[in-house]
């Protein structure tokens, strides 16, 4: 088994209901997203897959959620957007995306901050 990872970044804004802290109020954050994804096989080249083919992909999910204000996007309609609901987010929608090139997402980790994270794992 063979794991790519690749880490990028985005900044949105949130606000979370029902959490009882200063976090249900606006405010915002710079999130670092760190993807992994597997394969069994190596192509010709010697790699699992090109780093550029997955940064593009990951790029293309990032464009969806950078400057945005994330509790409007259709998507966190009946979810709140939480770290662990953006990691989920950013793997359901990278999935599809890899699943005709030999890898399969392995997990994804939303960073809110330097020192606290959440990790979605397919």
């Amino acid at each position: 088994m063979y794991e790519l990872k690749v880490k990028t970044h985005f900044a949105a804004a949130h606000q979370l209901a029902m959490v009882g802290t200063k976090c249900e109020n606006l405010h915002g954050h710079n999130w670092k997203i760190e993807v992994r994804v597997r394969g069994e096989e190596l192509d010709n080249g010697g790699v699992l897959l090109d780093f550029g083919v997955l940064k593009k992909h990951v790029a293309g999910v990032m464009a969806g959620l950078d400057h945005k204000f994330l509790n409007e996007l259709p998507d966190f309609a009946q979810v709140p957007p939480s770290s662990e609901n953006i990691a989920r987010h950013v793997a359901d929608r990278l999935a599809p995306l890899l699943s005709g090139a030999g890898v399969q997402v392995h997990s994804v980790t939303a960073w809110e901050s330097d020192n606290a994270s959440a990790t979605y794992y397919l």
